[in-house]
């Protein structure tokens, strides 16, 4: 970890801590301390083993891609590659650092460089092909509440669709458009040629290179269905597993009468609206949905604050503390050559 991801992992922890201690500033302490009594703290672990789960199953999503490659990939590296994630989502805008991150962590693996961003790519368009589909089976169950009560984040949650719309529709033309792809390298080179030409030109054959392969290997993967499926299946019960974990925690704070589809509804799209806001980790549009949405269920502005607190705690800070942990761990190499 470079000490600037290192300064901007600190900022983001003083920024949640302020967000918390303001959400707090109103709470009766000794409200608080009564609530604390009754809530069930099993409930809680099993919020917090649902985002065990859901890394875990990203890390099985890796071995299926990688491994079709006729490579094996051990499992303590397959696992780190959604850990790396998590910590360079959480530190960087619209989550756009935990692609660069994990493809570090893979060539660490000894996996080429193109065939690395395949898989990843491949992998992020099955991923937010699940958030489309899972924000479909959302928008039935939970929009009219959101238009009719929270009128502005109708339209953050109408523009949050599109945006992950794009991103499908980019990325599969990165994937399968090589003159696209030659098109976007020009332009990044052009400033380098500018400045450090010699250099320029031994980098771009190096590039070329990997493009080539990047693209054979994203032709390659599109026909491989049963893996291709396999992925899809194991995603879908990722982002399930993901998606209750409010339900959980809502259990564990003695809220029992409450419909967990529709609680699972919310949580769709609150992740999908946070994915607009430019602060890392979504931070503050975070805090403010779950609890624009959430309060309906609990009594009291108290249980709301904890429950929020819990649910950023479990959803965005635990991951980014299990990837710097992930960081420090040293790779093993890929083992070739076996099925």
């Amino acid at each position: 970890m470079t000490k600037r991801n290192g300064i901007v992992f600190v900022i983001m922890l003083l920024i949640g801590l302020g967000i918390f201690y303001w959400s707090f500033r109103t709470v009766n302490l000794h409200e608080f301390a009564q609530d604390l009594r009754q809530t069930n703290w099993w409930w809680l672990l099993v919020a917090v083993g649902a985002m065990v789960i859901y890394l875990l199953l990203e890390a099985v999503v890796v071995k299926v891609f990688v491994n079709d490659a006729h490579e094996k990939l051990s499992w303590k590296d397959a696992i780190r590659v959604p850990l790396v994630e998590q910590f360079g989502n959480g530190i960087t805008p619209f989550a756009t650092g935990g692609q660069p991150m994990q493809m570090i962590t893979m060539a660490q693996a000894g996996i080429d460089p193109g065939r690395a961003g395949s898989i990843l790519l491949m992998k992020f368009v099955v991923y937010q092909g699940m958030i489309v589909v899972n924000f479909i089976l959302a928008l039935v169950i939970g929009y009219q509440y959101i238009a009719d009560k929270l009128h502005a984040w109708a339209l953050f949650v109408i523009l949050g669709f599109l945006v992950h719309l794009a991103v499908i529709v980019g990325l599969l033309l990165v994937m399968y458009w090589p003159a696209l792809t030659n098109t976007l390298v020009q332009w990044l080179f052009k400033p380098i040629q500018r400045f450090k030409p010699d250099k320029a030109t031994a980098w771009r054959e190096t590039v070329d290179a990997k493009i080539v392969n990047f693209h054979q290997e994203s032709v390659r993967m599109s026909h491989d269905w049963p893996a291709l499926w396999r992925a899809i299946v194991v995603t879908f019960f990722q982002m399930m597993v993901y998606y209750l974990i409010p339900y959980f925690i809502l259990l564990g704070l003695g809220v029992s009468h409450v419909n967990v589809i529709l609680v699972t509804a919310f949580h769709i799209l609150i992740v999908m609206v946070i994915s607009l806001f430019p602060i890392p980790g979504g931070t503050g549009g975070a805090e403010t949905g779950f609890a624009m949405l959430f309060a309906q269920f609990l009594p009291n502005a108290a249980l709301l604050v904890f429950a929020m607190a819990i649910w950023r705690l479990i959803t965005y800070y635990m991951g980014m503390f299990a990837g710097i942990l992930a960081f420090s761990l040293s790779a093993d190499k890929i083992e070739r050559g076996k099925e």
